[in-house]
């Protein structure tokens, strides 16, 4: 699964780690390949010494070589160089997600906007199991700040807004997110049983980052891949993933990972959807498929009544039309949803029409 970089220009790497330089590793793929980017880049912590709990045993902190830069001035070059691969990456309705503490968040969003994304929302991680602050000389750092931006302010990113409400048990998903981070079994360790990663991301967050703005079958980018969490997510939530680290030993982890990663099934795949994103079905097809006849009666919930008619269009008393049009001069109101108004009678029971149309969705899908 692990590829190389070369020289040449390569196709569209699918469900593979590359070995590299994510900056010229982005450089060699395919223009506007991706549907969305999932960032991690280094904090740039600027750690000066080691740090220790108050037992005096040291705290594993991110003091790895890759988090290190001689200046801002390194960094605001680094960040600039993998945004313009990451634009480039990008198809014109694709989007990105980057995450950073306050050492390097605030320098990504001016970058951001300097390059043309356009800014959707920032995201407060609200880390529920926070590590202390050991010095006790700061607050305890109990957030991450997550960016999320489309490629162009015209893009039409995906935003599954009714599945991230059904993941907030029917409430509208809000900005700040309540999530742990890496303990226990999710956090994985090395030959000699210690973290494999320092920031390693919990899969949790991935997933409501996925589920919320990719749909199956999207290219997911991770160009700082370490132990794979966004690659195994994109798995299992049937989305094609790209991981790019230049590090081996995290390169080894996340091939074991995600060897053992399995995709959910289809059916489980399938999100809470917004009505307006539904395929539109018209009435006059219910009766094309006999679902209904011409002559049948449909009856609404306070008893009127109308006739269907060949061509789709129903006839009262009061008035012929659309099932809208004649619901609506029946309730006397300006406007109607007749898919909502309208029943049928089958085998004794009142039936919604609405479940006839349900049904020639499920089977479009």
């Amino acid at each position: 699964m692990v590829k190389t970089m070369k020289g040449a220009a390569m196709e569209l790497p699918l469900n593979q780690i590359i070995a590299g330089d994510s900056i010229e590793v982005m450089r060699s793929l395919p223009e506007a390949s991706v549907d969305l980017i999932f960032a991690d880049p280094p904090y740039n912590l600027q750690l000066k010494a080691d740090l220790h709990r108050p037992d005096n045993s040291r705290v594993d902190a991110v003091d790895d070589e890759w988090d290190q830069f001689s200046s801002f001035a390194a960094y605001d070059t680094f960040t600039r160089e993998w945004l313009a691969a990451a634009k480039r990456l990008l198809k014109p309705h694709g989007a990105i997600w980057v995450i950073g503490s306050y050492h390097n968040v605030f320098r990504l969003g001016a970058e951001l906007q300097n390059q043309g994304f356009w800014i959707l929302n920032d995201v407060v991680w609200r880390k529920s199991n926070p590590m202390p602050n050991f010095r006790g000389k700061r607050l305890t750092n109990a957030h991450e700040t997550l960016i999320w931006a489309s490629k162009e302010e015209a893009s039409k990113y995906t935003f599954n807004y009714e599945a991230l409400k059904a993941l907030n048990e029917g409430i509208q998903m809000r900005s700040d997110w309540v999530l742990p981070i890496c303990t226990g079994h999710e956090r994985l360790k090395d030959e000699n049983g210690d973290k494999a990663h320092p920031t390693q991301k919990p899969e949790s967050l991935l997933h409501r980052v996925l589920v919320g703005t990719t749909n199956p079958g999207d290219v997911v980018l991770d160009p700082f891949f370490g132990t794979g969490t966004t690659g195994a997510v994109a798995k299992m939530l049937g989305r094609e993933f790209i991981g790019i680290e230049r590090e081996a030993s995290y390169r080894a982890v996340a091939e074991k990972r995600l060897a053992k990663v399995r995709k959910y099934d289809s059916t489980a795949l399938e999100v809470s959807r917004a009505k307006r994103a539904e395929p539109r079905v018209p009435f006059g097809q219910l009766v094309e498929r006999g679902m209904l006849r011409p002559g049948e009666v449909l009856v609404s919930q306070n008893g009127k009544t109308a006739k269907v008619r060949a061509d789709g269009t129903l006839i009262s008393a009061e008035a012929s039309g659309s099932i809208h049009q004649v619901g609506a001069a029946l309730e006397g109101a300006p406007s109607c949803n007749g898919w909502t108004y309208w029943n049928f009678h089958r085998e004794g029971q009142v039936v919604p029409i609405d479940v006839l149309r349900q049904q020639i969705r499920s089977e479009m899908r």
